[in-house]
């Protein structure tokens, strides 16, 4: 598990996506985690499978799994 606080009032956590493939996947698990409440950055690498997700507070795993999901993708569990 991957969770620290880089700055005050902020976490960052790495979690492990399968599926992805190109830029424009990238975008589409990016966009949709982006809108989970609390999210200041998302940055996916389709050649890594890891999604970098920088919030205000911890993210509930599910909400994160059901983003991940809505963008056709599989989140496997944190790098």
């Amino acid at each position: 598990m991957t969770a620290h606080t880089d700055t005050p009032g902020s976490v960052t956590t790495v979690y492990k996506v399968t599926g992805m493939s190109c830029g424009h996947c990238e975008g589409s698990v990016s966009g949709e985690i982006s809108q989970i409440p609390g999210v200041g950055s998302v940055k996916a690498v389709a050649s890594t499978g890891e999604v970098t997700v920088v919030s205000a507070a911890p993210l509930d795993d599910e909400a994160v799994r059901a983003a991940v999901d809505e963008a056709g993708f599989e989140l496997t569990g944190r790098a």
